[in-house]
């Protein structure tokens, strides 16, 4: 039996989605950051989005995906201290390692193209790719006396991935998996030693997002 007859034809679908994520930051460290007695490396970690969904069909196996919504990442980048400093009244110790979180709530406006498959009784599978541009309504320092490194507030991902849609009844479950990479160097010049020490920071994310979509 055929759920949901006719979806296709409709030209507008909502939903909603909620979406956990592993995020960290590529980074690139300076050309003097030896000097400066510390080596960098990024670490992935954990978040979450949620929002709403929105699907304009251009034809039956083509439509344009909107889905804007909030973002709780949280990346960090390690640093190992190699046994020296370049300042007289640091006290390094060789091989301690001092975490640098940088916290942020995110609203994320992604624009997606998708290119759906032939339907095969109730279940269809799609790609996507597109642009994601996102904004920072938050940068949270657990203790800014501790992590001094700082981020930009906005930025521009490609996006790219691929999903199942699954037709139920009265609604579509469609799970997604979607990476995303960042195209804006978000990092943000300071005096401090682990700032000073990197040149290039840019997001990397891979989300495993869970949609459900409206049956009416």
């Amino acid at each position: 039996m055929e759920n949901l007859p006719g979806y296709d034809s409709r030209p507008l679908h909502l939903g909603l989605y909620i979406a956990p994520n592993f995020s960290r930051f590529n980074i690139e460290q300076s050309p003097a950051y030896f000097s400066q007695g510390v080596s960098a490396n990024s670490m992935i970690s954990p978040g979450l989005s949620v929002g709403f969904l929105g699907d304009f069909r251009i034809t039956d196996y083509l439509s344009l995906n909107f889905a804007p919504g909030v973002s709780f990442m949280t990346r960090r980048v390690e640093f190992k201290e190699l046994g020296y400093s370049p300042q007289e009244s640091e006290d390094p110790e060789p091989g301690k390692i001092v975490n640098q979180e940088i916290a942020s709530t995110q609203v994320d406006l992604p624009l997606l193209l998708k290119l759906k498959s032939e339907r095969r009784r109730n279940t269809r599978v799609y790609i996507v790719g597109g642009v994601k541009p996102n904004f920072n309504i938050g940068n949270r320092r657990k203790d800014p006396e501790v992590n001094l490194l700082q981020a930009a507030n906005s930025d521009v991902a490609i996006e790219y991935g691929v999903g199942l849609d699954l037709f139920y009844p009265f609604f579509k479950f469609s799970p997604e998996l979607r990476f995303s990479h960042g195209l804006r160097n978000l990092y943000t010049p300071a005096g401090d030693v682990y700032s000073r020490s990197l040149q290039s920071m840019k997001t990397n994310t891979v989300t495993l997002y869970l949609n459900i979509w409206s049956g009416r």
